[in-house]
């Protein structure tokens, strides 16, 4: 008597991860394509003048999608402000440092933070405009101190290293050292145009901005040293 052939069990084994299926993957590429899209045109126009129509365009989609996957013209802009923390976030969790050398690492924080400003502009520039709304937009946003926490946990690791090695002084706030470096490196790229006019100077040369990045990095050794 012939034995029955077992079929083969094709479902997932129980705890894997679920490949997603085809539209899962198109709707994905859809959100993307409306995120980057929204993040060059709100870059560029600002909240206010950034208008759901010209998203749509730029993502080659509808405007009806939008309102869709995001709800709002406002909770999209919350959504690219939460992307842009992200990924700078995703940035920096590829510094390579080192507990054993404490100043060298806290060297590579200061010139990430510095150079991660000065390669995506639209980081600056929509977080230029969402101060002019005075923040209440990521003060709506849910995740906004999740992607805070790692950037100051890294720049802590580091001060506690220094610390305990005697390089650095003890009880530094790493909240207070990160918002240094963040507000002098900030500041002058945000403002260089108009400070090149009020001194007199291009302050966007790459001898200028070099000379600064080493002012900065001056400074904060200088502030945190034993």
């Amino acid at each position: 008597m012939p034995t029955a052939t077992r079929r083969a069990d094709t479902r997932p084994a129980k705890g894997a991860a679920r490949r997603p299926g085809v539209r899962e993957l198109a709707a994905q590429a859809t959100r993307d394509s409306i995120l980057r899209a929204a993040t060059k045109v709100f870059a560029k126009h600002g909240f206010a003048g950034g208008r759901v129509e010209q998203i749509s365009k730029a993502a080659k989609s509808y405007d009806r999608m939008i309102y869709y996957y995001y709800g709002s013209k406002e909770a999209l802009f919350i959504a690219v402000l939460e992307e842009c923390y992200r990924r700078f976030n995703d940035a920096e969790a590829g510094l390579e440092l080192s507990a054993e050398q404490p100043v060298e690492s806290l060297k590579a924080v200061i010139r990430f933070m510095w150079g991660y400003y000065l390669s995506n502009p639209e980081f600056i520039t929509l977080l230029n405009t969402e101060n002019l709304h005075r923040g209440r937009h990521i003060a709506k946003s849910l995740r906004a101190q999740e992607y805070s926490s790692p950037a100051i946990e890294v720049l802590a690791r580091v001060l506690a290293s220094g610390a305990k090695q005697g390089l650095f002084r003890k009880k530094l706030a790493a909240r207070d050292v990160y918002l240094m470096i963040a507000g002098m490196a900030y500041f002058y790229l945000s403002n260089r145009y108009t400070l090149s006019a009020f001194l007199g100077e291009e302050l966007g040369t790459a001898e200028a901005m070099a000379q600064w990045e080493s002012f900065l990095i001056d400074s904060v050794l200088r502030t945190v040293a034993a």
